[in-house]
Parts: structure tokens; sequence; C-alpha cells
């Protein structure tokens, strides 16, 4: 069934706020089988919303929309729903009583402003918010079905995992969707298009493979849609198989969660600790690893050793390896590690020294020149990455690349 996701505010249009509700949405529809054809971001107008959503009467069976429905003036979802629907508003008891109830916890009192959200539009299906105070709504026009949501991005998550994904399940599925991934680390993502041109010529018509880039690693997503869930299943197997022979020795986990989400599950797998001890990276490495909920299972801590006289006085880093390698090199990242399994005691430890720029960089060592080590109770391995001149790349690059070299450590690969 072909659907549709408008996103409303002018915050996303001049690149105030990333449109991370477009993005989530159209992961879960495309999970139920849902052909997402369009995501379009709009302005506070209610001109143009009215504009969208009459476009996207004619285009589709599903029309979700996420924005614009908040108590301030410059929300003016309803607004382009009465004009869109022809209908009028009327105060709804029940959403009154939730959204009074939501703001007396919180120590709040019901304003005329907060009242005017319990309105809601004749004939219209009612969300309650569990975690706001707007309420979603869903209209039908010419058989076509919308559903308004806040654009909260956790009041729209809560509405749509709790109400709205389970109402629209199965309805009008014509094609069954199915996607698998794999991520690849340590190839370009051109080099890897071309060692796998042959295999991505003989997919089906129907199936397709997509390179996905992103900090030093490149996913790919084999996914198609067929009339027959076994048959697809079956065949999807087959050609992922293949595909992770072909990659060869550049996999490194398959799957859809980043490398933090994959270490946390080996590490919490095996009962085994990480800690930390980072120079350019700042500290990217230890937040991505403590952003995993229950990372508290494996991460013993992390030390930002920026200054040499930290790295000197804490990580136990001699004066002789700093003036003579630099701390920007392999005896002193190697000595970084060793330290931070010693003062952690931990079973694993991940260190990092680079140049991330802009400045910084001398002939000798250009920015983006980068050590990485990963040390364990029996070896430690380091390794000299080149990254680039983008200060947020390099960092972002780095803090992958460390993560994946601990993944592949654990994993007996290096």
């Amino acid at each position: 069934m072909k659907t549709e996701i408008i996103t409303i505010g002018d915050e996303l249009l001049i690149g105030q706020t990333a449109d991370t509700n477009g993005q989530w949405m159209a992961r879960q529809l495309t999970a139920l089988g849902l052909e997402v054809q369009r995501i379009t971001t709009v302005s506070d107008q209610t001109a143009a919303i009215v504009s969208v959503m009459e476009q996207a009467l004619d285009r589709s069976a599903m029309i979700f929309v996420t924005g614009g429905l908040g108590p301030t003036r410059d929300d003016v979802t309803g607004q382009a729903i009465t004009r869109f629907f022809n209908v009028r508003w009327k105060e709804d008891e029940q959403v009154y009583r939730r959204m009074q109830q939501y703001l007396a916890e919180r120590g709040y009192r019901m304003s005329d402003i907060n009242a005017q959200q319990a309105q809601i539009p004749e004939g219209s299906r009612i969300y309650i918010n569990q975690v706001g105070t707007a309420p979603g709504i869903e209209l039908d026009k010419g058989g076509v079905r919308f559903f308004f949501m806040p654009g909260v991005p956790a009041e729209m998550r809560q509405m749509m995992r709790q109400a709205i994904l389970p109402a629209v399940q199965g309805i009008g599925l014509e094609d069954f969707y199915e996607q698998q991934i794999l991520v690849t680390q340590g190839i370009p993502e051109a080099h890897l298009a071309e060692r796998l041109k042959s295999l991505e010529q003989q997919l089906p018509a129907r199936m397709q493979l997509a390179y996905l880039p992103s900090g030093g690693l490149v996913k790919l997503r084999l996914s198609g849609r067929s009339g027959d869930a076994g048959e697809l299943r079956q065949t999807l197997d087959a050609h992922f198989s293949r595909l992770k022979d072909v990659a060869g020795r550049y996999v490194v986990y398959t799957g859809d969660q980043p490398p933090e989400e994959m270490l946390g599950q080996m590490l919490a797998a095996n009962h085994q600790w990480v800690s930390t001890a980072e120079s350019c990276t700042g500290g990217e490495i230890a937040g991505r690893i403590t952003s995993v909920p229950g990372s508290s299972r494996y991460f013993a801590g992390s030390l930002v050793a920026y200054s040499n006289s930290i790295k000197q006085r804490i990580l136990g880093v001699s004066s002789d390896l700093l003036s003579d390698h630099g701390a920007v090199s392999q005896p002193v990242v190697e000595a970084m590690a060793s330290k931070a399994l010693e003062l952690f005691q931990t079973d694993y430890a991940i260190a990092v020294s680079g140049i991330a720029g802009p400045s910084g960089g001398t002939p000798q060592k250009k920015v983006g020149t980068t050590w990485i080590a990963v040390a364990g109770r029996d070896h430690t391995t380091s390794r000299l990455y080149h990254f680039g001149s983008q200060r947020d790349l390099n960092v972002h690059k780095a803090a992958n690349t460390a993560l994946v070299m601990l993944i592949r450590m654990i994993g007996n690969e290096i």
C-alpha cells in the first residue's frame, strides 16, 4: 500500500532541526510492508500544508503527518485540517481530563491555551498522548486515511508504537517486505561496488542492494518485496549469504545496529569489561558506548587525556616516548591502551591519539593522522589511519574504527 509522510515545521526547512521524525516513521512503516513513496517537509503555513495534503490525496492510501499540533500560534496544523476536511471542532472530555491530569502531575495548571488542545475535529478518531498534551487525530477523506501526530519526537514515537502502528498493521498489504543488512569496513564504497557488481546484476527484479556509507563504514542493505512471504525470505537469505561471501574479509557483522551496540552485545555475552583512553576523540568513544542502555554491565570508565602532561602523569606515558615519537604515534597509543587496561582493571581497552584538525598538522603528520590501539589481556594491536581534513568527520571515523577494531579483536580476527 502506498503511503506518504508529511513533516511540518519552519525549523526543519531552515536546517535548525533535523527531520528525525520522517526517518523514524519511514523505518517503522516499511517494516510493516507499507511502501513509503514520499517524505515531504512543509512550512508552518496553512496554505502550504493544505496544498501538500491535496497532492498526497491523489497518490497514496495513507498519509502520516507530524508537527504543528502544539498550543502556540505557529502550530497551524489544526487550521489546515479545518480547511482541508471542512470540519468543525469540539471539546473532547477524555482528552481534556487526560491533559489536566498530565499537567497536574507536573505541577502545572490547565491554561486557556492548553485547553484549546482538547478541541478535536468532529468525526475523527483520537489517539491519546501518553507523554505530552496534544492528541493524535485520524481523519478520512475519499477513502484515504490521514494520521496527525505531534512533532515532538518522543510523543510521536510513543503514539505510533502504542496505537497507530497496530491499527494499520496488515491493512491493504499487497506485498511483504524484508531486508537484511551487512556492515563492512576497510574498503571504500566505490571499490566495494566494483567487487559486488556481478552479484548485483544477478539480483531478482524486485530485490535491491543499497550502499549506505557512514563514518568509514559501509552498510549494505539487501531488500525485496513479494506477495509470497516464504519465497521472499528464502530468496533473500540465499542472496544475502552470497553477499557475505563476496564481501569477504571486509564484513564486520550483520544487522542494523551501530557498532557500539554490537560491541556491547559481545562484551555482555562474554561477561567482559572495556575502558577507553582518548585524546583526539575527546570522549566520543566512551559516549557512544554508554549511549547503549545496559552499558554499565560492561563499561568501566574512560580517561580523556588531551594534554601530554595528563598522558604522562595519569597514563604513565614516558617523556622519552613523547619526545622521540610524538603524541600521535604507535608507541604512545599502545602505552595509553596498556595503562587504561591496568587503571580500570578491564578485559579490553581502546586508545586513540590523532590530529583531528583543522589545524595542528605537519608535513610529516598531516591533519587526519590517527593512531588507534586496542588492548586485551594477551596482546595489543595498533594501526595508523589517515582520515582526512574535516574535524567532525575525523572524530566520527576514529570512533567507528576503534569500535570495529575491538569487535574484530573479540572475534579473534586481529
